[in-house]
């Protein structure tokens, strides 16, 4: 093969691999000084691969990485010092302090993180590729990940989005022959991961993994053809990590000292050095020099990192959420109007819906994805219409795989796309669980708020039409223990629309839900345009007896009693929280204080739930004011059964609310 690059870019190349080596190797004798505080994984023997990708890179062009992130964020343009501080937790590194080695954010030169989950960056990378297709920026976004990724259903879900939507991505693994201890040979059927390319439609090629030079070109030609919208490629460098999996690990249980040994002749360093030298590129002593100037700088890294400050625990919970959220682009309204020419009687799903078209009329940026909300328009009408307006790259029909596209979003949201994420039902999302949680949820907070996360998450959760027990989850429960997460469960058609605007303006990312029994429910809702904020309960209904807390369809279900508890003199006043993350404890709290009695309704079990979450609350900032103890009142602790008389059974019903109601009056 021709090699066709010049006299400065090789010597870039040789400094670069020399700043990551000698950055690892400072790192190692750090880790047993005890100064770095937790893993350190080096990229020791495999320096040949990122800057020879990077190379091709500007700050603009993002950069997803794994746990073994180091020569990565080096390769991007990240100062040892940064790198140095991080690991030994300080306030000066490249996450502030709060990541370590698997966890490093750069995002102003493009570095958009590292993960200590396999995968991710996989459709992280997808993600980029996504907004510079939408935006049209010309900028191509890289996944670098090992061969142990190639065995994880990212990589699947990633190569074949790559490939069906042509997105400008390199994909590039770094098969150093282990994932921690397995072999490769052992954990997959085939034995090569470039060829696999082709099974996607999509070129792929298998590099040895220390030849700097050539990745090099086949780097540069791939990234010129994604510029050029030719589509993503699959680059496989096969290489070999001549240090441990994480420092101070042992290293010859699972291969030989022999091979080790081996591959630390193959040194891509000295090999570039050798071809450096034998093509009159550079001179022994001028590579000396740099070697030596490198050493100086990492010299002084290690001092400055060591003598940069602690971050300040006060900080410790800070940039959760966004901090400098976008303003309402609206007016903010709180609650429901009474009928006026000034509003109509529509449907929940007509809300939403008219919520999406008038935001993504005003934003270029919102995208949607999901099963058949395309031309179909959603499998409950979410985005009729919507296809013809925007086109197929702002709604985006999927394949069926769901980690994929949320992986995608967030992804893209990273690198300054809204992604809107319709999912159908909350059961089907939870095939991406670990994208929401280790990953969406937590990146604004990993980042130090350097990066923003407007992904919005829909679809239907709850109980009805003999859906069974794969298509009637809630989940909000679980997803309301999730620090950096808004959740959204309305109940109304004017909530909804309300609910949703502040959603697709929201700079963190929100999981909307909504009841599938109610999207055909009508209500009052404005002509004009408005937004409600999150955290802010309604009062649905006053009373002077006793409290309800209900969400979703449980609160139609305890309205539907109201009249008759009051003709039996037993006033309910009615709470809807609407949000469950933000909490709107302070009016439950004010509603308990007038009535003295607390009942909450909810659909899903009880255990570890939504409901146990305000009784607590209640009991410890409301316990004077109650005058009985707080009854909750929940769904059977069972699957959701598909007959309409099993299917009644776990889910409270008027009756059930009445009757209890009813009780407590009795306390």
């Amino acid at each position: 093969m021709t090699i066709n690059t010049d006299s400065q870019e090789k010597l870039a190349l040789y400094r670069r691999m020399q700043v990551i080596r000698l950055t690892e190797e400072e790192l190692a004798r750090c880790h047993q000084r005890g100064l770095v505080l937790g893993a350190c994984h080096t990229y020791v023997g495999e320096e040949a691969i990122a800057p020879s990708v990077c190379a091709h890179l500007g700050p603009d062009d993002p950069v997803f990485s794994t746990h073994r992130g180091h020569g990565h964020a080096l390769a991007k343009g990240a100062h040892p010092r940064e790198l140095m501080a991080e690991l030994f937790g300080r306030e000066t590194g490249l996450s502030r302090g709060r990541g370590g080695s698997m966890h490093l954010f750069s995002p102003e030169i493009g570095m958009m993180g590292t993960s200590g989950i396999v995968g991710p960056c996989i459709l992280q990378a997808c993600g980029g590729g996504y907004s510079s297709k939408l935006m049209q920026t010309g900028r191509v976004a890289v996944a670098f990940f090992g061969d142990g990724a190639v065995n994880n259903g990212a990589f699947h879900e990633g190569l074949n989005m790559a490939a069906i939507w042509k997105l400008p991505v390199l994909f590039i693994c770094e098969n150093n022959q282990f994932a921690t201890e397995i072999p490769f040979a052992y954990a997959s059927g085939n034995p090569s991961v470039g060829n696999r390319g082709a099974a996607y439609g999509l070129p792929g090629f298998e590099l040895d993994g220390n030849d700097a030079l050539t990745i090099h070109k086949v780097a540069g030609e791939a990234v010129a053809r994604a510029r050029a919208g030719g589509g993503p490629t699959l680059i496989e460098c096969k290489t070999y990590r001549t240090r441990a999996h994480a420092e101070g690990m042992g290293d010859f249980t699972y291969r030989t000292r022999e091979d080790v040994d081996a591959w630390k002749q193959k040194c891509p360093i000295a090999r570039l050095r050798q071809q450096l030298i034998a093509d009159k590129t550079a001179t022994a002593a001028e590579l000396d020099a740099i070697d030596a100037e490198v050493k100086a700088m990492v010299d002084e890294s290690r001092q400055f990192a060591e003598a940069s400050a602690w971050p300040k625990a006060e900080d410790a919970t800070r940039h959760v959420y966004c901090e400098q959220p976008s303003p309402p682009r609206s007016k903010v309204r709180d609650f429901a109007p009474a009928a006026s020419p000034e509003t109509r009687e529509i449907t929940y799903t007509q809300a939403t819906h008219e919520a999406l078209s008038e935001e993504m009329a005003k934003n270029p940026r919102i995208f949607v994805m999901g099963e058949g909300i395309g031309v179909r328009g959603g499998n409950f009408k979410t985005t009729a219409g919507l296809f013809e307006k925007f086109g197929p790259v702002r709604l985006c029909d999927t394949p069926i795989s769901e980690r994929g596209f949320v992986g995608l979003a967030c992804g893209a949201a990273m690198t300054g796309t809204r992604p809107v994420i319709d999912f159908m039902f909350a059961d089907f999302v939870l095939d991406s669980v670990g994208e929401i949680v280790n990953q969406i949820a937590k990146m604004q907070y990993m980042s130090s708020g350097r990066l923003k996360m407007p992904v919005l998450l829909r679809g239907c959760i709850g109980i009805g039409h003999s859906a069974a027990t794969h298509h009637s989850g809630s989940y909000y429960a679980m997803y309301g223990q999730v620090p950096g997460l808004r959740v959204v469960v309305p109940s109304n058609p004017f909530d909804a629309k309300g609910l949703l605007k502040r959603a697709l303006n929201s700079d963190d990312p929100v999981l909307f839900l909504e009841h599938r029994e109610l999207l055909t429910v009508k209500g009052t809702v404005p002509t004009e345009e408005y937004e409600i904020e999150f955290g802010k309960a309604a009062v649905v209904r006053t009373g002077k007896d006793v409290t309800v807390v209900a969400l979703a369809r449980m609160v139609h279900q305890t309205l539907s009693v109201c009249d008759e508890l009051e003709r039996d003199g037993i006033s309910v006043e009615v709470v809807d929280p609407r949000t469950v993350l933000p909490l709107d404890v302070e009016t439950i709290l004010k509603s308990v204080a007038k009535t003295g009695r607390l009942l909450i309704v909810d659909e899903p079990p009880a255990s570890c739930g939504f409901a146990g979450e305000i009784a607590a609350q209640v009991a410890a900032h409301g316990f004077n004011d109650l005058d009985a103890p707080i009854y909750r009142l929940n769904g059977a602790f069972a699957p959701t059964p598909y007959s309409p008389p099993l299917e009644g059974a776990v889910v409270p019903s008027p009756q059930a609310i009445a009757k209890t109601i009813r009780e407590l009056m009795e306390e």
